[in-house]
């Protein structure tokens, strides 16, 4: 797919940026952590300087929890944030699982559903607090910056 789209017709990409999350769900993990998920995307795609992988140590959600205030208002419910960095949430209880832990065990309507609660966490919290606590997040965006004639944050 990633030669398709560098590669196709009249109007091929200039790049492609693939993002997948350390924790697929498989068992055993298929990826050990983010080094180990982008050289396997690289190792299937080979040399091909135009492709970009990316991976979220452990899922997207890691990306998520530095704005704890806003998934327990979300979720009302007060519990502590998951110690550590959030980067560092392990395969055992990943970031995903803990979120949706949070909203069902709060009073609001719902569960946790990634594509609307993401952007509603997302949508009134500054991106950089994130990106400064979680490297491979500052990665991806790096990635975009560059690839689009800007520059990476430091």
């Amino acid at each position: 797919m990633v030669k398709t789209l560098l590669n196709s017709g009249r109007k091929p990409s200039d790049c492609v940026i693939a993002l997948t999350d350390v924790y697929t769900g498989t068992h055993p993990p298929e990826f050990q952590d983010a080094q180990d998920a982008k050289a396997k995307m690289r190792h299937w795609v080979g040399h091909e300087p135009r492709f970009h992988p990316h991976a979220a140590q452990h899922d997207f959600e890691a990306w998520l929890l530095p704005y704890w205030p806003t998934l327990i208002k979300l979720a009302k419910h007060n519990s502590a944030a998951p110690p550590g960095d959030p980067e560092s949430v392990n395969h055992g209880n990943p970031p995903a699982h803990r979120v949706k832990a949070l909203f069902e065990a709060g009073t609001c309507r719902d569960s946790y559903v990634k594509p609307r609660d993401a952007g509603r966490v997302l949508r009134d919290n500054d991106l950089t607090v994130a990106i400064h606590r979680c490297p491979e997040l500052k990665e991806l965006v790096n990635t975009v910056l560059v690839v689009c004639g800007g520059h990476p944050l430091p």
